[in-house]
């Protein structure tokens, strides 16, 4: 892989998520909808077809991309909640980030007994 395309792609990427969270910084819900954005996902898609140009490759990858929001989503309720209720912001976001992995793991146990590739 080309090092000056590889440098570009992780420059783009990683701005995103700066001015994401520097928008957060004045304005937490606009921060928070920049964040919500598909845009890591379409940057991926973008990537990925540019490099491969497969589209069942894409297609698969955009099909488990669906897949893998829905454990993903309990960790932006428990997360507020734990650091409302006290909890320190390392703590709930190692809790939160647990909770993500074994609901993760629950979802590629599940889909491969329901026959869902992954």
């Amino acid at each position: 892989m080309n090092v000056t395309y590889l440098l570009f792609k992780a420059m783009l990427s990683g701005a995103l998520i700066a001015i994401a969270s520097e928008v957060a910084r004045h304005w937490p819900g606009f921060g928070a909808l920049i964040a919500s954005l598909p845009l890591i996902s379409l940057l991926g898609m973008i990537w990925l077809w540019r490099d491969t140009a497969d589209i069942e490759r894409l297609a698969d990858h955009t099909q488990a991309t669906l897949w893998f929001i829905a454990p993903s989503v309990p960790m932006f309720v428990l997360m507020p909640w734990l650091w409302r209720a006290g909890v320190s912001f390392w703590a709930g976001l190692g809790i939160g980030c647990i909770l993500t992995v074994m609901l993760y793991l629950l979802m590629i146990w599940g889909a491969s007994r329901m026959g869902i590739r992954l």
